[in-house]
């Protein structure tokens, strides 16, 4: 059984940081591309970030130059490094990764992390 489980969300001002973390966990052979979503309040969910298992990203426009998405391959984890916060960075925030287990390939998701920005 494999699982993602977000961390690191919380409450900050805005012009503030915040850093999460998605750790993968199970009977995994590889992780393929692992992304970051969100799903504002009223709001579709959408992508915010990604990285290939070769380390090549790609950022939603909303967010280039204010956040940073890495990998650490050796501990099956992702990261979202969040700066310069702004109120419409408010979301729930989501990993996504395609990952191979011990039978086959499918599309996980994790939990979700609140993320508020706000004065």
């Amino acid at each position: 059984q494999v699982q993602l489980v977000e961390s690191g969300g919380g409450w900050v001002q805005p012009g503030g940081s915040l850093r999460l973390s998605c750790a993968a966990s199970g009977s995994i052979r590889r992780i393929y591309t692992m992304g970051w979503y969100r799903q504002g309040p009223g709001k579709q969910r959408e992508l915010v970030a990604a990285i290939t298992s070769g380390g090549s990203t790609n950022y939603a426009d909303s967010v280039k130059g204010r956040f940073t998405v890495s990998r650490d391959n050796a501990k099956n984890t992702a990261y979202l490094q969040m700066n310069s916060l702004k109120p419409e960075d408010t979301a729930v925030y989501y990993c996504n990764a395609g990952i191979t287990g011990s039978l086959y390939y499918d599309d996980y998701w994790g939990q979700g992390t609140q993320v508020t920005v706000s004065s």
